[in-house]
């Protein structure tokens, strides 16, 4: 009790008034907290599913590109806006059930194939300075065409790669988002995003 209320008959009064709303206030101000957290819960709930979302990169199949144990920040925000373009490294669910890291290298409508060694889309040999060493010579693919509603993803460690070469091409609705960071290790920070595209020959 507050010394100087505490000093008459009436101060005691004026006391024992004042403490009852002050427990209610204090069950309100635990509300209040919990309000609180509830909201930022479910914001975060919603950036999560419908902005951007945070990976960990398993296992080699992206290097040099990708680092095993690397986190990622994925941005689902641009694939609101228009279908994925090739080059874009993106997250997306596998027939395992897993998310898988890929870069998209066939389109819709496109015909991809790999023939002693190099990637031929749509006819034409790509150049391909980002993968982890030449491909297999031995190892060919296709001709095989994108089906409409589909994504052709390859690993950038061709030779250990497990992708559509392998599980066949990907539907675009089980695309995920798009890698934009690797924010950790922090000496491994590098922005990704849209500046892959210019790898592979866009549509005009």
């Amino acid at each position: 009790m507050n010394e100087d209320i505490g000093t008459s008959q009436s101060g005691g009064e004026i006391s024992e008034m004042g403490n009852r709303p002050q427990k209610g206030s204090s069950w309100s101000g635990i509300w209040d907290w919990i309000k609180a957290i509830l909201v930022a819960l479910v914001i975060a709930w919603l950036i999560h599913h419908f902005l951007f979302a945070q990976f960990r990169v398993d296992g080699i199949s992206m290097e040099p590109t990708l680092q095993n144990g690397e986190r990622l920040l994925v941005d689902k925000i641009p694939y609101y806006f228009g279908p994925p373009k090739r080059g874009d490294i993106i997250i997306f669910r596998a027939p395992d059930g897993m998310d898988w890291v890929k870069r998209v290298i066939g389109l819709p409508g496109d015909t991809v194939q790999v023939y002693k060694g190099n990637l031929i889309l749509n006819g034409k040999i790509v150049h391909e300075p980002f993968i982890n060493g030449p491909m297999n010579p031995l190892r060919n693919f296709g001709p095989e065409k994108v089906p409409p509603g589909d994504l052709f993803v390859m690993g950038d460690n061709r030779n250990v790669s497990e992708d559509s070469r392998v599980i066949g091409p990907i539907p675009i609705s089980k695309v995920i988002g798009r890698v934009d960071f690797v924010f950790w290790p922090l000496n491994n920070f590098k922005f990704i995003g849209p500046t892959q595209e210019h790898y592979l020959p866009q549509t005009p």
